[in-house]
């Protein structure tokens, strides 16, 4: 599976802070009822043996619903549950390590924050590139918010898809318009959510506005 454009409108990043009332699992499938089309599994916290029962049973999820699955980080993770993807960020495995280690077949996500970092991904084989922090945002404080022309710049520079990340909701994601961003990825504006499937298909309508604005 090669990455599509149209798997970045609604790229859905999870974050278990907010489960509660729905499983971690049951809220993904309420994001994939709503139109999210894609799914990335990020857990920072779980033991390696749940972590791997867990993307598994994600990974057979987003298959029923025709969606990719990425896990976070985790290589041997998404090796192990054959995800279609993985995403790595710029302090983690090297871009051309990580497809030495999951061969032609996955799919490879990588965060940027410079032009020179967005070509240097798409050298070493990234599929898709991850944009952000877009706007402030309450899941890393420790990051800049990247400037509207930088992500028109990095977006000009690549031809493989690219996603905005940090901060985006329903408020502020038409603000995207004409940066070149093919889709939004989000955490607490889909899973913080009271009706996840019904945001979603606010979310997803948006999006499709967005990139066709």
């Amino acid at each position: 599976m090669k990455c599509d454009k149209k798997h970045m409108l609604l790229y859905a990043v999870t974050d278990r802070a907010w489960v509660g009332k729905q499983t971690l699992y049951e809220q993904v499938e309420s994001a994939l009822k709503g139109g999210a089309t894609c799914v990335q599994l990020r857990e920072k916290e779980l033991n390696e043996e749940d972590f791997l029962k867990e993307a598994i049973e994600l990974a057979a999820l987003c298959k029923r619903y025709g969606v990719p699955f990425f896990v976070n980080d985790n290589v041997e993770i998404a090796v192990a549950c054959k995800a279609d993807g993985i995403h790595v960020g710029q302090e983690d495995m090297e871009t051309a390590k990580v497809r030495e280690r999951v061969g032609d077949d996955m799919m490879i996500g990588v965060s940027v924050h410079t032009v020179e970092e967005a070509l240097i991904a798409v050298e070493h084989g990234a599929d898709c590139l991850g944009l952000g922090t877009v706007f402030p945002t309450t899941t890393k404080t420790d990051v800049d918010v990247m400037p509207r022309e930088l992500m028109q710049e990095i977006c000009r520079a690549v031809e493989i898809p690219v996603v905005a990340i940090g901060g985006i909701n329903e408020s502020n994601l038409m603000q995207l318009a004409g940066t070149g961003v093919d889709g939004v990825a989000l955490v607490s504006a889909i899973f913080a959510a009271e009706d996840i499937e019904g945001t979603c298909r606010k979310l997803r309508k948006l999006s499709e506005e967005m990139v066709q604005a």
